[in-house]
């Protein structure tokens, strides 16, 4: 039951940062989400875009996320962690991701408005040309964040392993 509890932190963690980063995003170039990517619901509303994609498209990472991380919390003989406990390594890893987010879309929206990028064939054609650098800049956000978000996860991963060993050394040691 403990370990379902931190995958559920991770996935509801993955999804609130979705939500918060597609809010901003459907903002942005709210034609990255109804021309980019697949109708999931008819609207145009950035809110309710934002909130449906930022649902969709991370709760399956946290899932990535939680169980490997449950696994390194819990198995074996070390001392286990909480779900509680991870809150901040969590939390840390999405500010990092937020923060690689908001510079990957300002540097994407700077080398698009000077040719450094450009949308290419069917994107090119539908998205209207005063959009194309948002546009870019969504999508270099959206990288960035899934990029950030798998190799800050796996650090997470490794470091709450290795604390559960050297809290295991210090157990030891006191015994």
């Amino acid at each position: 039951m403990k370990s379902l509890s931190i995958i559920g932190l991770c996935i509801a963690s993955a999804v609130l940062y979705g939500i918060l980063h597609d809010q901003i995003t459907a903002r942005v170039c709210v034609e990255y989400f109804t021309i980019g990517h697949p109708p999931i619901f008819p609207t145009e509303s950035p809110t309710l875009i934002g909130l449906g994609w930022g649902i969709v498209a991370t709760w399956w990472a946290g899932l990535i996320l939680g169980v490997p991380l449950a696994i390194a919390a819990r198995v074996g003989r070390r001392p286990k962690r909480e779900a509680r406990s991870l809150v901040r390594p969590i939390a840390g890893l999405l500010l990092v991701m937020a923060i690689g987010a908001a510079i990957s879309g300002v540097v994407g929206y700077l080398l698009a408005i000077n040719d450094g990028i450009r949308l290419v064939d069917w994107l090119a054609e539908r998205v209207p040309p005063d959009r194309h650098a948002r546009f870019l800049a969504d999508g270099a956000a959206h990288l960035a964040s899934y990029g950030l978000g798998f190799l800050g996860g796996a650090v997470v991963i490794v470091r709450v392993w290795r604390l559960r060993g050297r809290l295991d050394t210090t157990s030891q040691a006191r015994a």
